[in-house]
């Protein structure tokens, strides 16, 4: 499939600023179920590209001087391949123990525990595609996606006390029970075709580490939507939660109230 995607950010203030700074993870990352045929990011200000710790194609935005508004657009075509059983066949660098502690986001409390506790095997013990399935279909019908329900500061445990939230929740409880049964899992950010479905075209979703009969390795699982990834989605970053994934984050220097805009646009072919 080859997805076309345009992407825009844009954030208005009610006063003027005088620094921005911002880390970007708007590029697809280099894998093999994907190719970027072609990508642009247009932004005000200084755009310096690095990669980071978790191999994400990056970039770091500074604007200095007076300002009130800011605008990031970034648009292009991406070659996705449909992986079989939402398998990743990656030469990873990274170890995937990296991915098995919690963070402030995703810390388990008794209630997680007795989530991942049915629908996951014993502790300790290896997941298979069904058991990690089956807890993608457990979160969603605990956790009924409505927009705007939670903030991007929403732990895990308090989506799942409030019954209600987005992706990104349903990402973070997910990781919360694999950490919590020692299975490794991380957040993936980027972009999916919503079809029918409604949900927003800029998606968040998990990689969980699976050992079945045939293979050991990443299995690519959206939460949400209680189905492995497909090529249907576009991955931009990889994380231990959304703080180290996210799309656009950062800090500035005056401005007052902010209000932010999005509008993202998939056509597939």
């Amino acid at each position: 499939m080859i997805l076309t995607i345009r992407h825009e950010t844009t954030y208005h203030y009610s006063r003027a600023l005088t620094y921005t700074i911002q880390q970007l993870h708007l590029t697809p990352r280099i894998e093999p179920q994907q190719r970027a045929l072609s990508w642009q990011i247009n932004t005000p200000g200084q755009c310096h590209a690095y990669t980071d710790a978790y191999g994400n194609l990056s970039q770091m935005l500074t604007i200095n001087g007076r300002h009130q508004s800011l605008s990031l657009v970034v648009q292009g075509s991406v070659e996705t391949i449909y992986p079989y059983q939402g398998r990743l066949n990656l030469v990873d660098t990274l170890s995937p123990l990296l991915f098995t502690m919690p963070t402030r986001l995703t810390e388990a409390d008794p209630a997680i525990v007795e989530l991942a506790a049915a629908s996951l095997p014993d502790r300790g013990t290896p997941a298979a595609t069904s058991h990690l399935l089956q807890l993608a279909e457990n979160i969603a019908g605990k956790v009924a996606y409505e927009s705007g329900a939670t903030e991007v500061t929403t732990t895990a445990s308090a989506a799942l006390a409030l019954g209600r939230g987005v992706c990104q929740d349903h990402a973070h409880l997910y990781l919360a029970c694999c950490h919590a049964w020692e299975i490794p899992a991380r957040y993936v950010s980027g972009y999916i075709d919503p079809g029918t479905t409604g949900h927003a075209a800029s998606h968040a979703w998990v990689d969980a580490w699976v050992v079945d009969s045939d293979f050991a390795g990443w299995v690519s699982i959206d939460v949400t939507h209680a189905r492995l990834m497909t090529d249907a989605y576009c991955r931009l970053a990889i994380g231990r939660d959304y703080d180290s994934a996210a799309p656009v984050r950062g800090v500035r220097r005056g401005g007052g109230k902010e209000t932010m805009s999005v509008d993202v646009q998939i056509v597939p072919a």
